[in-house]
């Protein structure tokens, strides 16, 4: 299963991803000749590590995790006479709405903070954003998240599923896609658009704490944290932090060891 599970994800990954950056390519929201020429190779450089450290260190992930508590009879969702499907539904909300607030805590917790900046840092918004992590950020992140599905008992299929929308929204949310303006209000009601997510990234704190979603945007609405519009316009808007801004603080070395600085 383990095997199986991660060629399926990959696939997803690598036509998803290649589907976007087409995309990008014909319907960019922002011009920046940044993105390939330097960042691409930096943050592919850093989901490589993430992926190799959590698979040398943590095996199957998450989906091992629920596949050891499916083994052990653990869980809460085990508790209730529920079909498996609705189970699995339930467990998907449950997980999403972690990673929300998991999301929030790391912008609230400095030593958190540290880790997660190494994400924000980055000076462009696009595609590869969405892989542009700290290696000890993913690596906290899957314990959380294993722990979690453990406790819940959530059906090995749903992980699977989560696994997959939530690498798939990500990259989507994280896109420089222009969507139409009146495709983009009704689907910011269903799932975070690249324009929701792209205000996340502002160097303006206000609207880097604020929506943190990255699958559903209804815990943004529902705890205060959704904003709808960046203050200077998506197309003037500046990307990042303050700090960190100079090509030097963009490599891969410099990246690794932000978190110390």
């Amino acid at each position: 299963m383990p095997t199986a599970d991660a060629a399926l994800r990959l696939t997803i990954f690598v036509v998803l991803l290649a589907a976007l950056i087409l995309a990008e390519r014909h319907w960019p929201r922002r011009r920046d000749d940044r993105r390939v020429r330097a960042r691409w190779p930096v943050n592919f450089g850093l989901v490589a590590i993430d992926s190799l450290l959590v698979r040398l260190l943590l095996g199957a992930g998450a989906v091992g995790a629920a596949q050891w508590a499916q083994a052990q009879g653990w869980g809460l969702l085990r508790l209730l006479p529920l079909p498996d499907a609705v189970r699995g539904v339930v467990a998907l909300l449950a997980l999403d709405f972690l990673i929300y607030w998991q999301h929030r805590i790391f912008h609230a917790v400095p030593a958190l903070w540290r880790l997660h900046r190494v994400h924000h840092s980055d000076t462009a918004f696009d595609v590869s954003t969405a892989l542009r992590f700290h290696p000890v950020e993913i690596l906290l992140s899957m314990l959380i998240k294993m722990a979690a599905v453990a406790a819940l008992g959530a059906p090995p299929w749903a992980v699977v599923a989560f696994e997959a929308l939530l690498n798939g929204t990500a990259m989507f949310n994280h896109a420089n896609l222009r969507l139409p303006p009146a495709l983009d209000r009704v689907l910011r009601w269903i799932v975070v658009t690249p324009d929701m997510h792209r205000v996340h990234h502002s160097v303006h704190r206000q609207e880097t704490d604020s929506n943190f979603g990255f699958n559903l945007p209804w815990w943004d609405r529902l705890f205060g944290s959704y904003r709808a519009q960046p203050v200077n316009g998506h197309e003037a808007m500046q990307i990042g932090l303050e700090r960190f801004r100079e090509p030097g603080e963009q490599t891969l070395r410099r990246l690794l060891a932000q978190p110390l600085q």
